[in-house]
């Protein structure tokens, strides 16, 4: 699915107008090491670190829901833009870990506790792609004049949902929440998006149990409620999926590799940037990477990524930027931005 403008000569680079024009991230106090992890399952800080780029990871409160950090995360950037939330339009939530299962949406939570009166709010599930079909999602309303600011948050807290006795798993994710402000502009800005997946593979990343497809029955089998994954079929998918949907936005747009100043590509393990760029041929230093303090943080992952590149001056007016997003579904897609 290509939700922007097709070119091979670069000219969409002149008309979009959705703008990112604040991020913003929060997460959880706690954190755990890979040593504290060592003490409740079998694994070592050397084997979770060799694997997969992790040191550490956020943690939520048994208290705190997937709002309360998302609420957090808006907050920030709607502070950063100079935003009223009575200003906001549409409230965009990406996340796997809702407050309730299917209703209502997380994402209504969030537009009250900010105090967006005005604003319409709706949940986005698309696990670690999540954010960046939040964006693209964010930029249609923008680009049609069906909003003028938009609100994109990208929230999780994958300790609630995580079997923290399968080593293969409970090792890989953390909490937090990131988020975007879209609003309209001119130069620069949200210049294309792609979106697509591979539903065959639905099964390899998934929580199995309290759905309509099996609803949930704790009491005799807890574990299938918690999140189950093959882990090869996964890694092989992200893989790919980050080489084809780069190489989409290039050639869409008549661009190289070389004309990027970053990719920011979901943080699920570092040696699938990695692997990546080995196959493809990209230069490694392109891709932003923070997944030794965040772990993977699903839909929150690249909006967490973004607000740490921000703060330490890494993004400047005028850099393009491709996000890359992967995971359940199999869904996955990217975004070109022209930063502002």
């Amino acid at each position: 699915m290509a939700t922007g403008r097709e070119t091979a000569s670069g000219s969409a680079l002149q008309r979009a107008s959705a703008q990112i024009v604040a991020v913003g991230a929060y997460v959880p106090p706690r954190v755990m090491t890979n040593d504290e992890l060592a003490q409740i399952v079998d694994t070592s800080d050397e084997w979770i670190y060799s694997h997969t780029g992790i040191k550490a990871r956020h943690v939520a409160a048994d208290d705190v829901a997937a709002s309360d950090l998302a609420v957090e995360a808006a907050r920030r950037a709607l502070d950063e833009a100079r935003i009223n939330p009575a200003d906001v339009d549409l409230v965009l939530l990406a996340t796997s870990t809702p407050d309730y299962p299917g209703l209502p949406a997380t994402a209504s939570i969030v537009q009250d506790h900010l105090g967006a009166e005005r604003a319409g709010a709706m949940d986005l599930v698309a696990a670690c792609s999540g954010f960046v079909y939040g964006l693209a999602t964010a930029s249609a309303f923008v680009d049609s004049g069906q909003a003028a600011t938009v609100l994109v948050v990208g929230a999780e807290v994958y300790s609630t949902i995580i079997n923290w006795a399968d080593r293969n798993t409970c090792v890989l994710f953390g909490d937090g929440a990131g988020a975007a402000v879209v609003r309209r502009g001119t130069g620069g800005g949200i210049r294309d998006s792609v979106l697509h997946s591979v539903g065959s593979g639905a099964a390899s990343l998934c929580r199995p149990a309290g759905g309509s497809r099996e609803p949930c029955n704790v009491a005799t089998d807890p574990d299938r409620t918690k999140l189950q994954m093959d882990g090869r079929q996964v890694y092989g998918f992200a893989v790919q999926a980050i080489i084809d949907t780069v190489e989409e936005l290039l050639r869409r747009n008549g661009l190289s590799i070389a004309d990027l100043d970053h990719v920011v590509a979901h943080q699920a393990n570092v040696r699938i940037i990695d692997a990546a760029c080995r196959r493809a041929g990209y230069p490694v230093e392109k891709f932003f990477k923070n997944i030794r303090e965040y772990a993977n943080t699903s839909a929150a992952s690249i909006p967490i990524a973004l607000s740490e590149m921000q703060t330490r001056g890494l993004l400047r007016p005028g850099h393009l930027v491709v996000t890359v997003g992967f995971g359940s579904g199999l869904a996955y897609g990217g975004n070109l931005i022209e930063w502002t």
